[in-house]
Order: C-alpha cells, then sequence, then structure tokens
C-alpha cells in the first residue's frame, strides 16, 4: 500500500546510511528520494548506491527516486605561509593572481575570473561569511579589499560573492564526468548547482536529453533577480537556504523560501526546501521546538518536498531523523489548519485545456467528497497538473514507464504505480479502481475519479474525467 503522506522526503546518503540495510530501513522511516551528494563521490560510488537503492527498491515494489546533487564550482582562496592569519576589522587586505602563500597583507586568489568580474563596492565574504569585506580597487590582476568583520582566514577557505556576477558555468570539468556518469546509470534527478542564469540550467538539460530531468538549486542572489525565468527551464527547484543564507541577509530567507514555493506551484514545478531542517539531529536524538516549527512551516506552505543533508548522511541518528520528519509531516497534514491554508494558496490555472480539466478534478473531487483522483500518465505531465491544484484526495498516477514513476516520486500528493497502459477508456476505469483499492485508498461502494488524455500514451494530452463507482467485488460498476 501506498504512503497516504502528501508532502515528500529527500534523504542525504553517506558514511551513516550507504549501505543496503540502511537505505531500506530510511525508506521504511519515510524517505521517498536518495540525495547522492557529488561533493563527495565519484562517479564508481555513485553507482554502487544507485545499484543498492533499485535492488531495495525491487524488494519493498514502490519506486524509489534518486537525485545526484553535483557539486558545482568551488571558490577558493589560496594557501598561507604559515597556515593561515588574522585579518582586523578596517584594514586593507589583497587579493592577488600570485601563487605564492599569503600572509597577513595578501592571499592569492586562484580564479581569474573572479578578479576579472570584482569591481568596488562588491562584497566578499569568505568561510561561510565569518570574515566580511568589501572592494576598494579591482583591476584584471588584483583586489583590495577593506575587513569589515575580521577573524581568522586559513588556507583554502571558501569566497562567496552575492554581489558579482561571475563569467564562469555552473558545470565544472567534474560536473560534466559526474553527469554523464549519472544518466547513463539511470538517475531520476540531477540538481544542478551555482545556477545564476537560465542558461546554465539549459546547459544541463542539453547534456541530459530525456534521461533525468534538472533541479535548479537556489542558492545565489544571481538566482533570484532571474528567477522566473529559471523556473520556467527548470523542472524542480530547490530552495538551498545555507548558501543563500550566506550570501543574502538571513533575514530575506523565509520570505524568498516562500515565494519560491508559492511561485513553483503556480507554474507545477515541484519545489524542494532544504537545508538545516533537523540539524540539530546530526548529534543529539531530538530536533529543537525551532527545527520542528521550521519543517512544519514548509508542510504548511505546500513545498513539494522536504530535505535531510547531514542528518541523515553522516549523523549520528539518521533513522531517527527521517522517522521524525515523517511525523511532523503526517501531524502538519492532518492538522484543522492545513486544509484552509494550501487551499487560500491556489493560483489560477493556466489558460490550458489540460490545467481546466485538472482544475475541474480538484473540484469534482472535493464537491463529491470522492476517495481518490487515478491519473493515467506516460510523461507525468498529467499527475503534475493535478498535484499542482493540491486536491485533497489522493493522487495516485498509472503509468507505463518506471522512469516516470521514479521521477514522481519528490512530486507533492502523488503515489505512482508501474502497469501496462490502457487499451480502451473501459480497460482504463476497470483497472483505475482496481488499482485504488489494492493501494488501499478506495473500497466497495467508494467513488473515484480518472483522468487521462486520450488518445493514450500521448504525452501531455491531459483532456478526459471519468467518474466510477467501485462495486462489492472491487471492480467497476457501471
Amino acid at each position: 500500500m501506498i504512503r497516504r503522506r502528501r508532502c515528500k522526503i529527500l534523504a542525504t546518503l553517506g558514511p551513516a546510511s550507504n549501505d543496503e540495510a540502511s537505505i531500506e530501513k530510511l525508506w521504511r522511516a519515510g524517505a521517498d528520494v536518495f540525495r547522492i551528494n557529488m561533493s563527495h563521490a565519484n562517479p564508481e560510488a555513485m553507482r554502487e548506491t544507485v545499484a543498492m537503492i533499485r535492488a531495495v527498491e525491487e524488494r519493498v515494489g514502490r519506486p524509489i527516486g534518486v537525485l545526484v546533487d553535483l557539486q558545482g564550482p568551488k571558490l577558493r582562496v589560496g594557501a598561507f605561509a604559515g597556515g593561515g592569519a588574522d585579518l582586523q576589522a578596517g584594514q586593507l587586505f589583497t587579493f592577488d593572481s600570485d601563487p605564492t602563500p599569503g600572509d597577513a597583507t595578501r592571499v592569492c586568489l586562484p580564479h581569474p575570473e573572479i578578479l576579472l568580474a570584482l569591481a568596488p563596492g562588491h562584497q566578499l565574504l569568505i568561510d561561510d561569511g565569518k570574515l566580511r569585506l568589501h572592494i576598494v580597487e579591482a583591476d584584471a590582476d588584483r583586489a583590495v579589499a577593506k575587513v569589515d568583520v575580521g577573524g581568522r582566514i586559513s588556507n583554502r577557505k571558501g569566497v562567496s560573492l552575492p554581489d558579482t556576477e561571475i563569467a564562469v558555468a555552473a558545470l565544472t570539468a567534474k560536473d560534466r564526468v559526474d553527469l554523464e556518469a549519472a544518466v547513463e546509470t539511470g538517475v531520476d534527478w540531477v540538481a544542478l548547482s551555482f545556477v545564476q542564469r537560465a542558461a546554465d540550467v539549459m546547459e544541463v538539460k542539453r547534456i541530459a536529453g530525456n534521461r533525468a530531468l534538472v533541479l535548479a538549486k537556489i542558492e545565489k542572489p544571481q538566482a533570484i533577480s532571474r528567477l522566473d525565468e529559471i523556473m520556467t527551464v527548470a523542472d524542480a527547484l530547490m530552495v538551498a537556504r545555507g548558501d543563500l543564507g550566506v550570501e543574502m541577509p538571513l533575514e530575506k530567507v523565509p520570505g524568498l523560501q516562500k515565494r519560491i514555493t508559492r511561485d513553483g506551484r503556480r507554474l507545477g514545478r515541484p519545489v524542494v526546501v532544504a537545508t538545516q531542517m533537523l540539524e540539530s539531529m546530526i548529534s543529539a536524538p531530538a530536533p529543537t521546538r525551532a527545527e520542528v516549527s521550521d519543517v512544519a512551516t514548509a508542510v504548511f506552505e505546500g513545498g513539494d518536498a522536504i530535505m535531510l543533508s547531514a542528518e541523515s548522511a553522516s549523523g549520528k541518528y539518521p533513522f531517527e531523523a527521517v522517522t521524525m520528519m515523517n511525523r511532523i509531516a503526517e501531524e502538519v497534514e492532518e492538522d484543522a489548519v492545513y486544509r484552509s491554508i494550501i487551499a487560500a494558496q491556489r493560483a489560477a490555472p493556466e489558460r490550458t485545456g489540460a490545467d481546466a480539466v485538472a482544475v475541474a478534478a480538484r473540484d469534482m473531487a472535493e464537491t463529491l467528497d470522492l476517495k481518490a483522483i487515478v491519473a493515467w500518465t506516460s510523461s507525468g505531465a498529467t499527475a503534475l497538473r493535478v498535484a499542482r491544484e493540491r486536491p485533497f484526495a489522493p493522487i495516485l498516477a498509472l503509468t507505463p514507464n518506471r522512469d516516470t514513476a521514479r521521477r514522481l516520486t519528490p512530486v507533492w500528493g502523488v503515489a505512482a504505480v508501474v502497469t501496462k497502459d490502457a487499451n480502451d477508456v473501459d480497460d482504463m476505469a476497470d483497472r483505475a479502481c482496481k488499482f485504488a483499492v489494492r493501494q488501499g485508498l478506495a473500497g466497495p461502494g467508494d467513488r473515484i475519479l480518472i483522468i487521462a488524455g486520450v488518445p493514450f500514451g500521448t504525452p501531455g494530452a491531459t483532456n478526459m474525467l471519468r467518474l466510477a463507482f467501485i462495486a462489492d467485488d472491487g471492480k467497476r460498476a457501471e
């Protein structure tokens, strides 16, 4: 039987969970999609992990999604003669192209594209924002900065540039190797880091083709300024709150999370809320009250999925973290306020026949208190359209494509089952009733709604609704 929880859970795999028994345990605790972070993996390790996930999938008999998260460019300072230096507020400090080890006055910035892009007034944030500087003078070989917030700067610390658009591709040489390996292995989703523009996403989609869907991680101010165009080309979005909170004022992140969640829903793009959701559970068996509220807020907002990072990858309590996230989501979805919030956030439908049919399906299901909406879908488009409307009835997607079933795993409210395509309209209705009963969504005497595209197997042709009554023998009754 399928899960009844609407909001999905992504769990990152790592040293604490990267074996077949742990993966199955995490899935049974509530994980719907597994994330492989290529910052800590190579293609061979990724293939081994995917093989373990597929073995678990075969054993549990449910589609499991796999997301490979590409590392992206890593901008770092060079090395110091003494391993580091202490910078004082108000002093001047130089970043240059000289590979000589640095000191308290200068260090190499081994990224010529950054030196070319810096201009007076631009901020530089070092080591996740622990040190803050701004540029007072810049040319192609060096940039002089004034220290606003001082501290210890040491070898290879990361650099963030919230005001600077860098002429560097989101895909590095490592990313290209990892991306090709991922799509050849058969992963379902690829997450792209360091997105600054729609062209970054399009480059990944060009390489991936129809072998995987692309999720754009929104983690830079440049992406926020071009959010609409990025949303248009991406298949899904991630609110990467960790990096957003470094490169933008922290107080702006909650509002951006709400904006991205709602805009993604309006466009029918799944949205994943990520980073530090249950951070304390890396080392503690229970979360803080604030973390519980944070997770609950993402669920109340109607986000498609919520994600665990180090909590499930390297923490001491990976299974407890997934269990807790599952419990929070289930509790929120049972809350009396949840339905009113979800209903209040519904966006106007697109002016297409397919979206009009999806809205009608939601309204019929709620007016008639139907037990389920069963969506026949080849590409997943029909199920996505229904999910966009956030119906209160469960959405059961029936698809002849295993890849489609796996790609629907992070989508709000959708549970997918792989089955052969319908032969005709009557076969479609008969098997929709059968699967609704088999998956525990309906029983004899109940009614379900069936949504599909005719002719069958035509991607995106959502154009038909049919109401079906389940007879005492579990089959369709006229």
